[in-house]
């Protein structure tokens, strides 16, 4: 059974840094594409970055370009975001989500075209 689990959230000021994790197990992690979502309080799911097989090609919504850095690592079936220069509106619960197929290789903005995600990890950024 595909399973990710998310870690490294928390309370931070604006400006400052954390480094979200998201480790995969179940499945072949290399060979799929993976994301990072958001949903922030009172709003819907926001894909926030994404990254593929190789990590060749790495994409982000336009709110956290500049800012944010999306990383994996194959051997250790993980996924990072490194999250920079932090604001409140960053604020949100983030989760890690594959893919649904093998070998994807474009962008997904939506969530039904993902199958597996995580439980989410809490960001708080205020001062």
């Amino acid at each position: 059974e595909a399973q990710l689990v998310e870690s490294g959230g928390g309370l931070v000021q604006p400006g400052g840094s954390l480094r979200l994790s998201c480790a995969a197990s179940g499945f072949t992690f290399r060979y799929y594409y993976m994301s990072w979502f958001r949903r922030a309080p009172g709003k819907g799911l926001e894909w926030v970055s994404g990254i593929s097989t190789g990590s060749s090609t790495t994409q982000y919504v336009d709110s956290v370009k500049g800012r944010f850095t999306i990383s994996r690592d194959n051997a250790k079936n993980t996924l990072w975001l490194q999250m920079d220069t932090l604001k409140p509106e960053d604020t949100a619960v983030y989760y890690c989500a594959k893919y649904k197929t093998r070998y994807y290789t474009d962008t997904s903005y939506d969530i039904k075209d993902y199958d597996t995600w995580g439980q989410g990890t809490q960001v708080t950024v205020s001062s």
